[in-house]
């Protein structure tokens, strides 16, 4: 048989079908030049190759890898180590001043080569964790238009309605475990930025791959466009989505239901997808319509009162007591005061489980004051809520007053960490949602914990992965949640954390993920079986590492 070689240049995708019509036929096509069959996988040749980020690895490739790919005379002469390249990026990011410089280099890097990005994240991620997420990803968010260079995920516009698993069948990978998705209602505490809110999506799967070690390829980005109500970005000529006002009610929910159904269709019913900064009256209407039709969560709103839920759980289940008795051991406040029972009939729906008997409390200040609690969280997204008499009023009843300001971007914080060490003459344990500098009072030095989500979701949805669950339940999380907790030791603990260091991530997700596809086997909603016997074992050997593969 005679095998002629065309010199063509072809799509992943294109490929990927190509493969997927004949992987049946017992025969082995081979392509020369731009594809390459290496333990069932093709990797693109020549200029092709330097220009794919999922195998390219620059410098790093070696001789015969040079010349099995047509890759003479494309590089420089010089062959180096991943580990050489990690060491001139970071130097190099290091001389930029301005966190967003940062980002932008950090993005370019992930575009050109995708496993010396995780590399380089996953050595440095106390450093970078701030510049690939939050707080700069912030300001990424907000001026997306303006530094937007190559799409990073999928958009999905009212244009496209009626052709969205179209649309999704357009991303060149095929096998999709993890979605974040978000309208960009309410990125952060920014509010409204549009389309512009695909920062978030990316900057979390990027933490799903480097904290969770959830495979990059089986990550996919998306946003939602249906307008914005943001009249700066509708007037900024370098806005890159729809101008004009959002679409609501019937409009908005047709267009959800058919993402929702064509992405459970094109990928199947074990795809994750988290729900990711959606305004509050939209963000509990989808999780209550899709959480028990398709694999869902929303880690921003089982936050606030969610918190408040699975802190009511975790006191149930430690003391025997009913979760209405331990809610009651809970108080929330917002814009109108303190939220008490005579105030049920306006409270939206997710707030009066939270509605216990007590006279009306006009602000924070006095709901301190008379409630005296040992935790103050914050999770509002109003910054500086957390006033000097606030965290005063804390420690005068707290020997170590717990305070949370968990409120992203930097500026949306409640408080700052000199501030609660400040005010609470050292006293306070302090954590927060974006990262603060350690801060000197009183000739001793306090190292604040960053309270970030990305200790819990990426390996959550490892986790969900690895036990092939078809739906979320709150055990789930509590469980993740609990995992976390046990990898606080006591010599942590003495130093004033109450989160161990994002150092060992990695060893938390497995911790984590383990936990989570215990309690998925433990429930009834895992599919992949038998179940492993060592489930940290197991998540750990699941784990995507970006260290380079020999090609040849």
């Amino acid at each position: 048989m005679s095998l002629s070689v065309s010199r063509v240049t072809t799509s992943r995708a294109q490929k990927q079908e190509r493969a997927e019509s004949i992987s049946g036929s017992g025969c082995v096509f081979i392509y020369t030049e731009l594809l390459v069959c290496i333990a069932e996988e093709s990797v693109e040749s020549g200029y092709s190759l330097l220009r794919d980020p999922q195998y390219n690895k620059g410098l790093a490739f070696n001789e015969k890898e040079r010349d099995a790919h047509y890759l003479r005379g494309l590089l420089p002469p010089i062959v180096v180590s991943q580990q050489l390249q990690v060491k001139k990026l970071m130097q190099s990011i290091r001389n930029y001043e301005v966190p967003l410089q940062k980002y932008i280099a950090m993005m370019e890097l992930q575009e050109r080569n995708e496993r010396l990005f995780y590399k380089l994240l996953i050595d440095n991620v106390e450093e970078l964790l701030p510049i690939v997420y939050t707080p700069t990803v912030g300001e990424a968010c907000q001026k997306y238009g303006s530094i937007f260079k190559r799409p990073q995920g999928l958009y999905i516009s009212l244009k496209e309605k009626g052709k969205i698993l179209e649309v999704l069948k357009n991303w060149p990978e095929r096998s999709i475990q993890v979605i974040v998705v978000t309208d960009g209602e309410r990125i952060l505490g920014l509010g409204d930025l549009g389309c512009q809110g695909m920062g978030i999506p990316v900057g979390k799967l990027s933490l799903y791959t480097a904290l969770g070690g959830v495979r990059p390829s089986s990550c996919l980005p998306i946003t939602i466009d249906v307008g914005t109500n943001n009249e700066q970005l509708l007037k900024d000529e370098f806005y890159i989505g729809l101008r004009q006002k959002r679409a609501t009610g019937q409009e908005y929910s047709e267009l959800l239901h058919e993402f929702m159904t064509a992405a459970k269709q094109n990928y199947g019913e074990k795809v994750l997808i988290q729900f990711e900064d959606f305004a509050n009256h939209n963000a509990f209407e989808l999780l209550a319509k899709y959480g028990t039709t398709h694999l869902v969560f929303n880690d921003d709103i089982q936050a606030g009162t969610g918190i408040a839920e699975l802190i009511a759980l975790e006191m149930a289940k430690q003391t025997k007591a009913p979760v209405e008795e331990t809610r009651k051991k809970i108080w929330l406040v917002d814009s109108k005061g303190l939220i008490v029972s005579s105030r049920k009939d306006s409270l939206q729906h997710f707030k009066k489980p939270w509605a216990h008997e007590h006279e009306p409390v006009k602000d924070l200040l006095s709901a301190v004051k008379v409630i005296k609690p040992t935790v103050l969280i914050g999770s509002s997204g109003v910054g500086k809520t957390f006033t000097k008499e606030v965290i005063e009023a804390m420690t005068s009843c707290n020997d170590k007053p717990l305070i949370l300001a968990l409120s992203n971007p930097t500026s949306q914080s409640e408080c700052t960490a000199e501030e609660a060490y400040t005010w609470s003459k050292g006293r306070a344990i302090f954590a927060s949602g974006s990262p603060f500098d350690p801060v000197e009072y009183n000739g001793k030095t306090f190292v604040p914990g960053q309270s970030n989500n990305a200790y819990i979701f990426p390996g959550f949805g490892l986790g969900i992965v690895i036990s092939g669950a078809i739906r979320v339940h709150d055990e789930m999380l509590l469980a993740a949640s609990e995992a976390l907790a046990g990898q606080v030791t006591k010599e942590i603990i003495e130093k004033g954390l109450i989160y161990p260091p994002f150092s060992s991530i990695r060893k938390i997700s497995a911790q984590i993920a383990a936990s989570v596809a215990a309690k998925a086997y433990e429930i009834g909603v895992a599919t992949r079986l038998p179940r492993p016997e060592n489930l940290v074992k197991y998540a750990e050997s699941c784990m995507y590492t970006p260290v380079y593969r020999n090609y040849r």
